[in-house]
């Protein structure tokens, strides 16, 4: 990542904790939520990988090209019609579709940030004063008005309005309420974290 490097090692930690959570998720509940806590996983752990701030690894060009090849991978796969056949329910019909988008806006900006006219020595764009912004304005702001609206959800959903229905309990039981809660803010900490990255480009 492009930005101040403690914000960078902060998303770091924010994203590889979210990716090893969703990691020990994935022998847990239904098949469509196991296939959904592998994609949280290896989102939140590429995440993580690419948020290392510049300077702290030796960029090599096979590093674009590996990320760009395991996440246009990752989209290809969550847009595949026999994917999307196979799930139980709408829902996980639609987190496939978000992890489709979040992982072509990986590739999206590893492309960008690579082959930016500004790009440092290894093909790494350094963002600052006198250095043009990485990639296509337009797309990067359609990125950003997406994960936007997908964090306001994402609050949302964690903190519903309570609603009293007779004869019923307030609240899902303990377990399902702690995993769930958690697996939404794994959620909500990824969608943060790739709007803070693209707001580096």
């Amino acid at each position: 990542m492009h930005g101040p490097p403690l914000i960078g090692w902060g998303l770091v930690a924010l994203c590889a904790a979210a990716g090893i959570y969703c990691l020990s998720r994935t022998r847990a509940g239904a098949a469509g939520e196991r296939r959904a806590a592998w994609g949280d996983a290896l989102m939140g752990l590429g995440m993580a990988a690419m948020a290392v701030p510049t300077g702290a690894l030796d960029a090599r060009p096979w590093g674009t090209a590996a990320f760009a090849a395991v996440f246009g991978a990752v989209g290809l796969h969550a847009l595949a019609p026999a994917r999307a056949r196979a799930e139980a329910s709408r829902a996980h019909d639609g987190h496939q579709l978000h992890h489709a988008v979040g992982a072509f806006a990986m590739v999206y900006m590893a492309l960008a940030m690579a082959h930016s006219p500004t790009a440092g020595h290894g093909g790494v764009h350094h963002l600052g004063a006198g250095h043009e912004p990485a990639g296509t304005p337009l797309l990067t702001g359609v990125l950003l008005v997406y994960f936007a609206v997908y964090v306001v959800r994402a609050v949302a959903r964690i903190v519903p309005a309570p609603a009293m229905v007779p004869g019923e309990p307030p609240w899902p039981g303990p377990e399902r309420a702690y995993g769930s809660g958690l697996t939404r803010a794994c959620r909500l900490s990824m969608g943060i974290g790739m709007l803070a990255m693209l707001l580096t480009m």
